[in-house]
């Protein structure tokens, strides 16, 4: 009789939910002051490409580091465990088509594109960016791309075939019903989170909806450059749908 894994999850995500698992412990056990230090060191701040940089934990080195490292830090157990929830669920799916390299290389590229988005918006704000979100949400567009194809993973596919299907076109997965709603649900919900995220139970403080977006956006588009299965896309795929 075949074994089913209690934990049914690509070792990529299952490795990057224990480092960020990992740090927020840590984070615990160093004290107030360290702790301090190591949020302000490597949290995204819009301010500190300005003339305060220098001044902040981490220096103008951090500049580099930190729009990549705010995915590491959440603000409690509940905005840890939410990430990670999520990363799970459409993480995983990615991870599978992806593999190890491509998968980390579009997160770093969401979360790097949430951090940019985020800094249009707040140039100069001293106010920090902290959490995964906008790497997941790179994640989440990206797995749209091709989970709702059909015999996807979210339209019918059973097997391990589902993972690989060709994806559409950005302009066709866009007339695609379930595809289009799971979008723009998702534009709405963090929108509404936006702007009355101090009524969402368990949020402590604003959330950086634009860094979501950003994120969201970059998966979106990003897929079909890191997309293994690409060379059996239909005719016209690319950047420009």
């Amino acid at each position: 009789m075949e074994r089913t894994p209690a934990i049914n999850l690509p070792p990529v995500v299952l490795w990057l939910a224990v480092a960020f698992i990992g740090v927020h412990v840590a984070r615990q056990l160093i004290g107030e002051a360290s702790d301090e230090w190591v949020v302000y060191a490597f949290a995204f701040i819009p301010a500190r490409y300005g003339a305060i940089g220098a001044l902040l934990p981490g220096g103008v080195a951090a500049r580099f580091w930190s729009p990549v490292t705010y995915a590491f830090l959440h603000g409690d157990v509940i905005h840890l465990l939410v990430n990670i929830v999520w990363m799970a669920s459409f993480g995983g799916p990615l991870a599978r088509r992806f593999g190890t390299a491509r998968f980390l290389l579009l997160s770093v590229v969401s979360a790097v594109a949430g951090a940019g988005l985020h800094f249009v918006m707040h140039a100069g704000d001293q106010g920090l960016v902290i959490g995964a979100s906008g790497a997941v949400s790179g994640m989440m567009a990206a797995t749209a791309r091709f989970a709702f194809s059909p015999n996807g993973p979210l339209a019918g596919g059973r097997t391990s075939a589902a993972f690989h299907v060709p994806a559409e076109p950005l302009r066709s997965a866009l007339r695609n019903r379930r595809a289009i709603a799971f979008i723009l649900v998702w534009f709405v919900v963090n929108l509404l989170f936006g702007f009355a995220g101090g009524l969402v139970p368990g949020v402590s403080g604003p959330i950086a909806w634009e860094a979501h977006i950003g994120g969201f956006v970059a998966g979106l588009l990003c897929f079909p450059l890191l997309d293994p299965v690409r060379d059996q896309h239909l005719p016209g795929d690319g950047l420009e749908s």
